[in-house]
Order: C-alpha cells, then sequence, then structure tokens
C-alpha cells in the first residue's frame, strides 16, 4: 500500500507554494516518505529565505506594491492625476451604486454603524472626486487611487476580506460611441505596463454597471473595466462620457508570482512578498 503525505506534511508544503504535483506525491513506505518530504521542505525553505533575504537587501518592495509603482509611472505618463479618498463612506453613498439594504451585496460590506461601512469599492468616492474635478476645470479629468478596500468574500484562494484596488477614471476624455475603443485601449496599455502578456478582454455584463470589459488570464480577472453615460451617472450628478478600470493588485501579484493562493500576497503579518515567516 502506498504512502502519501500527511495532513500535517501537506499543510506545511501549501504554506511553502510546493505545488499540487509535489503534495501528491506517493510513496512505498512511511520512511520514504518522511525521507522525501524533509528534503523537499528543506529545500522549500531554503528557497523562501533566499527570497526574503533578496527582498530585504535590493528589491525593498513587495510584488504587490511593485505592480502599484508600474502602474502609477504609466498612468502618470498618460496624464492621470493620483487621488486619495476616505476609507470609510455613508450608506447613502452605497444607495447610489444600488446597493441598497434588500441587496444581497448589503450582507458582504463591514457596517461601521447603521450610516457608516468600510468602503468595498473605490468607485463612490471617484464618482464625486471627477464630477466635481470636472465642475472645476471644464476640461478632461483623468483621476486614479490605489488603497484598500473591504468585504466580507468566501475567504477561497481568490479571495480576501481586506483587498487592494488601483482604480482610474477618465471623464469627458472620448466621445460617445468609442468608449469601450479606449476601454481597450487603455486596458492593453496597463497590461503591458505590468508585464502580463497571456490574457484576453472579456466583455461581460454587470449588475451595477451595465457592461463591463474584463481582464482575464487563464481562469483569473484581473481586472474590470466600466463606462458611461449610464443610469448610475445622473445619481453622481455625472453626464460627460467616461471610462474607467479597476485592477486586483493582490490578484495580479498572485499571477506574476505564481502562488496558489492570495493570502500569500496580501495584507499579512504571516507572509512577506508570498514567503512564509514561520521558516
Amino acid at each position: 500500500m502506498s504512502e502519501r503525505f500527511t495532513t500535517t506534511q501537506i499543510q506545511r508544503l501549501i504554506e511553502l507554494n510546493a505545488g499540487e504535483d509535489r503534495e501528491k506525491l506517493e510513496f512505498e513506505s512511511t520512511e520514504e516518505r518522511n525521507r522525501n518530504y524533509k528534503i523537499i521542505e528543506g529545500a522549500l525553505v531554503k528557497e523562501h529565505k533566499e527570497k526574503i533575504k533578496k527582498l530585504l537587501e535590493k528589491d525593498r518592495r513587495p510584488l504587490s506594491l511593485q505592480i502599484i509603482r508600474n502602474l502609477e509611472s504609466w498612468l502618470f505618463e498618460e496624464g492621470f492625476t493620483q487621488v486619495v479618498t476616505p476609507t470609510m463612506i455613508s450608506s447613502s453613498m452605497l444607495e447610489k451604486m444600488t446597493i441598497t439594504k434588500d441587496h444581497p451585496l448589503t450582507n458582504q460590506v463591514f457596517w461601521i454603524d447603521s450610516k457608516k461601512c468600510l468602503r468595498p469599492m473605490l468607485a463612490p468616492n471617484l464618482y464625486e472626486v471627477m464630477r466635481d474635478l470636472y465642475k472645476v476645470s471644464k476640461d478632461t479629468v483623468r483621476i486614479f487611487e490605489w488603497g484598500s478596500c473591504f468585504r466580507k468574500e468566501s475567504q477561497g484562494a481568490e479571495h480576501m476580506n481586506e483587498f487592494t484596488m488601483l482604480n482610474f477614471v477618465e471623464l469627458a476624455g472620448v466621445g460617445e460611441g468609442c468608449q469601450m475603443e479606449r476601454l481597450k485601449s487603455l486596458a492593453i496599455s496597463a497590461m503591458k505596463a505590468i508585464g502580463i502578456e497571456d490574457y484576453e478582454l472579456v466583455t461581460e455584463k454587470s449588475e451595477v454597471y451595465g457592461e463591463t470589459l474584463d481582464i482575464v488570464s487563464g481562469e483569473l480577472e484581473l481586472a474590470s473595466g466600466a463606462y458611461g453615460p449610464h443610469f448610475l451617472d445622473s445619481k453622481w450628478g455625472v453626464f460627460e462620457p467616461w471610462v474607467g478600470i479597476g485592477f486586483g493588485i493582490e490578484r495580479i501579484a498572485m499571477k506574476l508570482g505564481q502562488y496558489e493562493t492570495i493570502k500569500r500576497v496580501g495584507r499579512s503579518t504571516t507572509f512577506l512578498d508570498g514567503s512564509p515567516l514561520s521558516l
């Protein structure tokens, strides 16, 4: 009867990002299994220690923050301005996004009290900022923001309760009927800046945004774009054509780092830049 790694051994190998091919190995005896486990575990620990040392002595910045930096550099070149908005938003702002008390998404929101919550998305604040900037400038508005968003997610391999989004939006920069073309152009340029080539642009229907343009790599959605005018705009006092894309930073890091779970690249005291700190 063949031997396989124990539950404890498998959990450790998963923590070390061993990969399914190693986790499912079979052995002729317990001794052979344990001997191979020590070899694999030791090699992975050494690999992660070297990676952490490289981060501390050379890179200085985790992959997720490098992705943000690359996107920032590209956005500045494209004429976008960075903004910073509150992490707490009002229930009325969610209602403008059609997320009312009866909406299923309400149960995913982290409520502080009956009128305030931690933002589940960046869009509400960006709606307000781009509207007011347009009133001031009377010209094209290009802005972006990155920061934490919060949702009571399923906590699967691709979800976390706290995650990082980078959203950009361009208001009054493209004529009616040309939004999707502009959206695709920006998506392609953004992915080039990030350094990902194996992706596709997929048009989907969205409950909140109507038609969206998703950036998908394999089975992983990396970003989602939308455009207006659409039915939400009038609630915010926005009447000009616009386009925007929101990037899931940890998902992109998960893709670039070839990690099996998103928690490795999220905000954590357990992992740093994909490596466990319990080495």
